[in-house]
C-alpha cells in the first residue's frame, strides 16, 4: 500500500483510530470522519460546532445529524468499492480493488482524497445542508454550514441529485498520482476551491503530525504506544479560534463534549506545558478572557456563547472549582514566565474574592457550591440532599488557590500579599478542622445546611492536598484513601464500594477518574507518602494502559470503561502524559 509512514513515531499508531467510534480529524478542525457501521464500506462526516444559535439545547449537538452521509469510494461505473482501512494519525489509507485511495487533511476546513494513479474513480456522497424543526409557532429552516467538492483531475462525471432532504453527489475524475479530490466544510460563503497536489498535501500532513509526536520527552518502553496515543488526542482534539473560542484550545473529546471546560483546561495545560508552554498558558487565558466583571470565571466557552447559568437540575449560576491558580504555577515552574503570572495573578484574585464574597450565605468563611455542576463532579450523590452544600473538597481547592497566589505574588515582588495569602490559606484550614471533620468517621464531611450528607466518597479526604493539616488528621485520612472501599481492585472508586448510592458504571456514583487520582497523588507526596504516591500513580497508568482508547472514567471493579464514558477524553490524555513522564524520569 503506497504512501505509509514507515519511520518515526507514526507506525506507532496505526490502526489505533477506532474510526466506527472515534473520529479521524486534524489540529484545529471541526470536522469529523467516520467510518459508518450501518452501511457497509461508507464514511460519513459530523462537525464539532454546538451551532446553538441554529438549534437551542446545550447538548442537542451529540445527536445532529451528520453534515455529510453515506461517503463510498467508488469505481467508472459508479459502483461501491470494497475496502481494507489502515488508520494513521495524518492520513487513512483505503485499499479497494481498484487500487488505493488516501484521505487526509489539505487544512482545518478540507479534506483531500487522493485516488488510484491511473484509473477513473472518484466518489459519491449525500449533503444534507439545511436542519428543519416544528415548533409551536410553526418551523424553521437554517443552513447549517456551507459545502464545495472540486478536483484537480480531468472530470469523467459530475451528477448532482436530489434525494429525500438533500442532494446526492456522484463525482468521477480520472487521476494521476497528484489528483485529489477535495471536500470543504465552513459557514461563510466564499468557500475556498483550491486543490493542492496530493503529494504536497499528504507530506504536509505526515510532517505536522510527525513534527508533534516527535516533540514529546520520551518516557519508559512499556507506556511508550499510550503515551503516544494520548499525544494524538491532545492535537486531534484541539480547536482553532473562532467566535467566543478566543484561543485555540482543546475540547475534552471532539466526541461529545464540544467546547473549553474551565477546570479540564487547567488539567490538559498539565501537559501542553512539557512542549509548548504558549498553548499551555492559552488554556487558562481563553478562560480568563472570559471572566465576568464579578470575578465569576465561566463553567465553559464554546464558539457560540460562554456558560454561566444552567437550569438544571435546579437553576443558578454555573463555574467550576477553583484549579486555575495551581495549574498556573505548574505551568510557571516549567517555563519559568513572569510575564504570564503577571497577566494571571490579578484575575484570580478576583476569581478567589468571587468565591469568597459571593458563595458563603451564612458567613462563616466556608464557602458553597450553589450548582451541582460547579462542583465538576455533575451527578454525584452529594448533591442528592440538595443545595448548597459546604463542601471540604472546595474548601481544599481554595486553599490551594491561596497557596499559589501568594507564591505568585512573592514572585511579584508583592510581599504584603505574599503575607496575607499565607495567612488566609493557614486561617482556612483551621476553618476546614473546625467545621468539617468528624473523628469518629476520620473524613471530612460535606454538608447541607450544616447537616452532614450520608455520603462517603474520597472527597472528604481530599483535605489531605493542603499539606497543612495536624499530624494524627493526616494520617487518618491517608489510612481511609487505602481502604478496600476506594481503593479495591483498581482505586480510586468516587463513592465507596459499601456506601448505599455506589454505582460503578454511573459517571461520579463510582466510576475512577484520572484527575481525582492525580490529586491524591499529589496530596500523598504533599504528605510525604511518596511511596504510595508512585504506587497510586504506576496503578493509574495501568489501568490506562489496559485499554487501545483512553476515556473519560472507568469501572472501579473491572477497569473497563462503562458505556457512557466519553472515548478520546482529554484530561485522561493530559494527566497520563504528566504521570507518565514524571515516573519515566523518576520525579515521582
Amino acid at each position: 500500500m503506497s504512501g505509509l509512514p514507515t519511520a518515526g513515531a507514526l507506525p506507532l499508531l496505526r490502526n489505533r483510530i477506532a474510526l466506527e467510534k472515534v473520529p479521524f480529524s486534524d489540529r484545529g478542525s471541526r470536522l469529523l470522519v467516520y467510518q459508518d457501521g450501518a452501511q457497509p464500506h461508507a464514511l460519513f462526516v459530523k462537525l464539532a460546532e454546538r451551532l446553538t444559535a441554529v438549534q437551542p439545547g446545550l447538548s442537542v449537538y451529540r445527536s445532529r445529524p451528520a453534515f455529510i452521509n453515506g461517503l463510498q469510494l467508488i469505481d467508472a461505473d459508479g459502483e461501491a468499492l470494497p475496502f481494507g482501512l489502515t488508520t494513521y494519525p495524518h492520513a487513512l489509507f483505503f485499499d479497494t480493488p481498484r487500487g488505493v485511495f488516501i484521505l487526509t487533511f489539505q487544512d482545518e476546513a478540507t479534506l483531500a482524497i487522493g485516488l488510484p494513479p491511473g484509473e477513473r474513480t472518484g466518489v459519491r456522497f449525500t449533503v444534507s445542508p439545511r436542519l428543519a424543526w416544528a415548533d409551536a409557532r410553526g418551523g424553521e429552516f437554517k443552513s447549517v454550514r456551507n459545502a464545495a467538492y472540486s478536483t484537480n483531475g480531468a472530470v469523467i462525471q459530475n451528477e448532482v441529485r436530489e434525494v429525500g432532504r438533500g442532494f446526492e453527489v456522484g463525482f468521477i475524475v480520472e487521476a494521476d498520482a497528484d489528483t485529489a479530490i477535495t471536500l470543504h466544510v465552513q459557514g461563510g460563503l466564499d468557500l475556498a476551491r483550491e486543490v493542492r497536489p496530493f503529494r504536497e498535501t499528504l507530506a504536509a500532513a505526515e510532517g505536522r503530525w510527525s513534527a508533534w509526536l516527535g516533540a514529546a520527552p520520551p518516557v519508559a518502553p512499556e507506556l511508550r504506544d499510550q503515551y503516544l496515543y494520548a499525544w494524538w488526542i491532545m492535537a486531534n482534539n484541539l480547536l482553532s479560534p473562532f467566535g467566543h473560542f478566543t484561543r485555540e484550545a482543546l475540547v475534552p473529546s471532539k466526541v461529545h463534549y464540544v467546547g473549553a471546560w474551565q477546570w479540564d483546561n487547567a488539567f490538559h495545560a498539565l501537559a501542553y506545558r512539557h512542549v509548548d508552554p504558549a498553548l499551555a498558558q492559552d488554556q487558562i487565558r481563553l478562560m480568563l478572557d472570559h471572566q465576568l466583571p464579578n470575578g465569576m470565571i465561566p463553567d465553559a466557552i464554546y464558539d457560540d456563547a460562554a456558560i454561566t447559568r444552567i437550569d438544571i437540575p435546579i437553576s443558578a449560576t454555573v463555574t467550576k472549582p477553583p484549579v486555575t491558580g495551581w495549574a498556573a504555577m505548574k505551568i510557571f515552574d516549567h517555563c519559568q514566565d513572569l510575564a504570564f503570572l503577571r497577566d494571571v495573578y490579578e484575575p484570580l484574585v478576583r476569581w478567589t474574592a468571587w468565591w469568597l464574597g459571593l458563595n458563603d450565605d451564612d458567613g462563616d468563611g466556608i464557602v458553597q457550591y450553589n450548582h451541582p455542576f460547579s462542583s465538576g463532579l455533575d451527578d454525584s450523590p452529594l448533591w442528592d440532599y440538595g443545595m448548597p452544600v459546604e463542601a471540604p473538597d472546595l474548601n481544599t481547592h481554595l486553599q490551594v488557590q491561596m497557596a499559589a497566589l501568594g507564591e505568585m505574588a512573592r514572585l511579584l515582588g508583592l510581599k504584603t500579599e505574599a503575607e496575607m495569602w499565607a495567612r488566609r490559606r493557614r486561617a482556612l484550614v483551621g476553618r476546614m478542622i473546625e467545621h468539617f471533620w468528624d473523628e469518629r468517621a476520620g473524613l471530612f464531611q460535606f454538608q447541607h445546611r450544616h447537616e452532614r450528607i450520608p455520603v462517603r466518597t474520597p472527597f472528604g479526604l481530599l483535605p489531605l492536598l493542603t499539606g497543612e493539616l495536624p499530624g494524627p488528621i493526616a494520617a487518618r485520612l491517608v489510612e481511609g484513601l487505602q481502604a478496600p472501599a476506594l481503593w479495591g481492585a483498581h482505586p480510586l472508586a468516587t463513592v465507596a464500594r459499601d456506601d448505599p448510592h455506589y454505582d460503578p458504571e454511573q459517571m461520579w456514583r463510582g466510576p475512577i477518574w484520572i484527575n481525582v487520582n492525580y490529586f491524591f497523588i499529589e496530596a500523598l507526596e504533599r504528605v510525604g507518602r511518596l511511596d504510595l504516591a508512585r504506587k497510586l500513580a504506576e496503578e493509574t497508568l495501568q489501568l490506562m494502559l489496559a485499554h487501545n482508547d483512553i476515556y473519560e472514567y472507568y469501572n472501579p471493579d473491572t477497569g473497563a470503561p462503562p458505556p457512557k464514558a466519553a472515548p478520546i477524553f482529554g484530561w485522561s490524555a493530559a494527566l497520563f502524559i504528566d504521570l507518565a513522564i514524571r515516573l519515566s524520569e523518576g520525579k515521582l
